[in-house]
């Protein structure tokens, strides 16, 4: 039976801490679906297409890795695709207490799927999309917390004056 997990998020954008947890996974299994959210509550920087596509080219190098999206729930999205788990990086102890409860009710939903948490790289314990947005929309430099292409897009969806 194929081992297939699903690193699962909005990826707006996707950062080196999401990179660091997808990469890691790539071992443990035979293939990672990098599952973008389709939450319409939200209002996104980049579409979901462009966020695919930014993760589509910055997990280029990896092997087994599909990008896809999905709505509704995760726990529904999984099964349909037959993974096994869900793998869910965290940063800190206030990200457990919320992802303990997810974990805990996609187990009560479905409990052919395990959650796997991973502690993120401590060089990323502070790195979240919306901290990379908001510095990217005031000038700052953030080459060291998004891969090159991330950087590049960033960049240009703010200099254009769309969102300042």
């Amino acid at each position: 039976m194929k081992r297939i997990a699903i690193c699962p998020g909005s990826f707006d954008p996707i950062t080196n801490g999401h990179l660091d947890i997808i990469e890691r996974a790539v071992p443990i299994f035979d293939e990672i679906i990098v599952a973008v959210l389709n939450n319409s509550s939200k209002q996104p920087l980049f579409s979901v297409e462009e966020r695919m596509e930014l993760i589509a080219d910055v997990t280029s190098h990896l092997p087994h890795i599909k990008v896809d999206s999905f709505n509704g729930l995760l726990v529904d999205y999984a099964a349909e695709v037959g993974a096994i788990a869900i793998v869910r990086g965290l940063r800190a102890v206030s990200d457990f207490e919320y992802e303990m409860q997810v974990a805990s009710i996609n187990k009560k939903m479905n409990d052919q799927i395990e959650t796997l948490f991973m502690m993120t790289n401590n060089q990323y314990s502070f790195l979240s999309s919306s901290i990379v947005k908001e510095a990217a929309k005031y000038g700052a430099s953030v080459v060291d917390l998004v891969p090159s292409s991330v950087e590049e897009a960033l960049r240009q969806r703010y200099t254009r004056g769309e969102l300042r």
